[in-house]
């Protein structure tokens, strides 16, 4: 009877990581790579859980073995194996680039959501430190061709342009006496409040 022949299965040697860690803080850097091989998939995994970014995980993961070659002289076995170590530090680096992340996103939705109009101008600071009838009856004080244009701007809300379309001025004019009807104004209010001629 025919038996074919029988072999052991090969082993393959795994070494062991706190073996490979101890030749690491000599500064051997062939036994770093293979301690980044025994433990990359494992520090990765713990990191894509957080994450869930696949480019962004490994490069934290890289950062994770920086970190390791780094401050290898301070790996203490006593205190834990270099697996618990890389896993700890892994989910140290994740969850920190998650809250970086999303303090950076936080300051661009706060940079998005600030008004992105002007500085009041001198009609809204009026409107708004005076009452309304007061600010009316000062109106009325403005010679005839900065109240029409005020009116027309403040109270019709035309735009310096439809203003100048409408009274056939050019613009430069309309703007002007919008400045100046503006100024006046306020100093009639403000002559008012404290009693003397406007």
């Amino acid at each position: 009877m025919f038996v074919p022949w029988q072999h052991e299965g090969i082993a393959e040697h795994t070494p062991d990581p706190n073996e490979l860690m101890a030749r690491v803080q000599r500064g051997d850097r062939a036994a770093f790579s293979d301690l980044y091989d025994a433990l990359a998939p494992q520090v990765l995994g713990v990191i894509k859980r957080v994450l869930r970014d696949p480019a962004m995980s490994e490069e934290v993961a890289q950062e994770v073995f920086v970190e390791m070659w780094s401050t290898a002289a301070r790996f203490d076995s006593s205190r834990a194996g270099v697996g618990t170590w890389a896993i700890t530090m892994a989910r140290r680096r994740a969850v920190d680039r998650v809250r970086r992340e999303q303090s950076q996103r936080s300051r661009v939705a706060k940079l998005l959501q600030q008004p992105t109009e002007t500085p009041p101008g001198p009609d809204a600071i009026v409107a708004a430190s005076h009452d309304v009838a007061a600010v009316s009856a000062a109106v009325e004080k403005l010679p005839s061709d900065q109240r029409n244009v005020i009116e027309l701007a403040f109270i019709d809300g035309l735009t310096h342009g439809a203003i100048a379309d409408r009274l056939g001025l050019p613009l430069g004019t309309v703007k002007g006496r919008v400045r100046g009807g503006l100024k006046r104004l306020r100093s009639i209010v403000d002559a008012e409040e404290i009693g003397t001629p406007g």
